[in-house]
């Protein structure tokens, strides 16, 4: 099974040049990947990697409270040193053989808190002169759909790589899983072990409600092979989502951070939630669309065959 993954050096940090940005190939992976090796020589945990970055991003969205373009910069600057900790705990982790379910929740958890409190302290700035109406626009471009937006690309690069390296290289989830595991653990001693998969499990829930063919076409595989997928049939998922894994970049994270550096060193900040409401969701559309009519006609081949 091939996995387009090449090995050694800061290559066998990356989960698959399928999904790997250009953007981060030759930047941000380079830099974390340095990041990660000097965490590795002091013995750091790549969760308290990830801690850092929580607190350097949310740091970062105080700095564009000012108009100050200079303060503004101090922004920039913290973001996407967050961003390169939020790399590098990922490749730690991979180089190190250290996941753990706290990494998982806290890598999620991560750009989160970055975007709330950039939303946040954007929104203060501008509601002297928006009022109200800039936190109804955060909110709707933030909440509804830069969330949507995210877990549809999450989601598609976990698919990817399911059919691309198998089960063991992939993080691809099911909210009935989810949901078995948060029943079945008592409350005692199992709190954030609860909590975790209550909200990982209305998480997936949401991913799965976004592509009911894709749905489909899952259960229909898993029915007819389990995990042993037929190499040509990966083969022919794997042609069709490729072209998709650009678009699901886009809808992560560095399209957005480099709209919201411009803008906000523009004094214009209003126009990235213009951005988010806009452009963003037309390619979240276009994605899925296409996603969807590819698992559709990979459903009606596998039926045919019947």
């Amino acid at each position: 099974m091939p996995t387009n993954k090449p090995q050694g050096g800061i290559a066998s940090t990356y989960k698959s040049l399928d999904t790997e940005e250009r953007f981060d190939i030759y930047f941000n992976r380079p830099i974390g990947y340095l990041w990660a090796l000097f965490f590795k020589a002091l013995h750091v945990h790549p969760n308290v990697v990830t801690i850092a970055s929580i607190l350097l991003g949310a740091a970062a969205g105080y700095f564009f409270l000012s108009a100050d373009w200079k303060q503004n910069l101090i922004g920039v600057i913290l973001l996407v040193w967050a961003n390169h900790y939020d790399s590098a705990d990922g490749q730690l982790a991979r180089m190190t053989g250290q996941k753990t379910l706290w990494g998982r929740i806290l890598d999620g958890f991560a750009g989160d808190v970055w975007f709330f409190s950039i939303y946040f302290f954007i929104c203060l700035r501008l509601t002297p002169t928006w009022g109200i109406w800039i936190w109804l626009m955060a909110a709707l471009s933030g909440f509804i759909f830069h969330s949507k937006q995210c877990a549809l690309a999450d989601y598609y690069r976990n698919i990817h790589l399911y059919f691309l390296k198998g089960k063991e290289g992939s993080e691809l989830d099911n909210s009935r899983q989810q949901r078995s595991l948060f029943r079945n653990a008592p409350w005692k001693g199992h709190i954030w072990f609860k909590l975790f998969h209550f909200f990982y499990g209305n998480y997936t829930h949401s991913q799965e409600r976004m592509t009911p063919k894709f749905q489909r076409f899952f259960a229909l595989v898993q029915q007819r092979y389990g995990t042993q997928i037929p190499q040509t049939l990966r083969d022919e998922f794997r042609a069709g989502s490729l072209p998709l894994m650009k678009w699901a970049n886009i809808l992560t994270f560095n399209t957005r951070a480099i709209v919201l550096f411009v803008v906000v060193l523009t004094g214009v900040p209003w126009v990235y939630f213009v951005f988010e409401l806009t452009v963003m969701n037309l390619l979240f559309f276009y994605m899925r669309s296409k996603h969807e009519a590819l698992c559709a006609r990979l459903t009606n081949q596998l039926e045919a065959k019947a």
